[in-house]
C-alpha cells in the first residue's frame, strides 16, 4: 500500500513542490529528491571498458553508426 498522504506532505510540504509538478513526478525521481534509496557509484574506466567490448561501435567511419541514413 502507497502511503500518498505521507508522498504528498513529503513532496508538496517538505520539497514545496506545486501539486501539479507533484503529480508531474515519477515514483524513482520523488525518491531521488526526497533521498531514498541506495546510491548509484560512478561508471569506472575498466566497467566502460567492459560495456565498449560488449557493445563496439559500428560502421568504422567514425560516427558510431552502423550504416544508412
Amino acid at each position: 500500500m502507497i502511503d500518498w498522504s505521507g508522498l504528498m506532505r513529503a513532496g508538496i510540504g517538505g520539497l514545496r513542490l506545486r501539486p501539479a509538478e507533484f503529480w508531474a513526478l515519477t515514483p524513482a525521481e520523488l525518491r531521488l529528491m526526497l533521498g531514498i534509496g541506495a546510491a548509484v557509484p560512478p561508471l569506472s574506466r575498466a566497467r566502460l571498458e567492459e560495456l565498449a567490448a560488449a557493445f563496439p561501435d559500428g560502421g568504422g567511419d567514425g560516427t558510431g553508426r552502423s550504416g544508412g541514413a
